[in-house]
């Protein structure tokens, strides 16, 4: 009696264990959304408007100071008295200070059309200084009503004196209707021009 030669099955496609198989899909989503980029905004200058300069002098323009929450790229939101968070699908495309100061120097140019106002190191020599302070720029929940607010601290600095010559808080309130990305950054980017245009009036009269 011949016996026919038994046959070994072997698996081609052998199976991964469940556990290990979950971690690694759950792995890769985690990495799809951590890679997707999050939208970014800009703030404009204002560019339709006059201002009355008084004199020949120049002025510089250094970054504007803020505290840490402001000295981002991020968009703050206080949805309490107190509470400090940012949007999670918005940003800025640089960091605010930075931003505001290229902006602040485009609202000279724009609307005195004097055109002798540069940033700090550009080479002139400067009688001025505007110093700026970022004192709220954000959006403040408020009895279920948002709001986009923006104050900034204006100082003119007299460089021979080395003495403030004129300081004055500037402010500005714009209605948020939904707190999301392209709404807040509009919001805010009206409030800001509105801010810029006083402070440019405020300040071509005394330079």
């Amino acid at each position: 009696m011949i016996r026919e030669p038994r046959v070994s099955k072997v698996s081609l496609s052998p199976r991964l264990p469940v556990r290990p198989l979950l971690a690694m899909m759950t792995a890769l989503a985690l990495a799809a959304c951590a890679s997707a980029p999050v939208p970014t905004f800009d703030l404009s200058a204002p560019g339709n408007f006059t201002a009355r300069g008084a004199g020949s002098g120049q002025m510089v323009v250094p970054i504007p100071t803020a505290l840490a929450a402001l000295d981002t790229e991020k968009i703050l939101v206080e949805p309490a008295p107190g509470q400090i968070t940012y949007l999670g699908d918005a940003q800025w495309g640089d960091r605010l200070p930075a931003l505001l100061q290229a902006r602040m120097i485009q609202a000279f140019e724009n609307g005195s059309k004097l055109r002798r106002v540069a940033r700090p190191g550009d080479g002139i020599t400067a009688e001025y200084q505007l110093n700026i302070d970022i004192r709220t720029f954000g959006v403040r929940v408020e009895n279920g009503t948002s709001t986009a607010v923006v104050e900034l601290s204006a100082k003119i600095i007299g460089n021979a004196a080395g003495r403030i010559l004129a300081a004055q808080v500037f402010s500005a309130r714009v209605p948020v209707a939904t707190v999301n990305g392209p709404s807040v950054a509009a919001a805010l980017d009206a409030a800001s021009n509105q801010v810029l245009v006083e402070i440019v009036r405020w300040a071509s009269v005394r330079f």
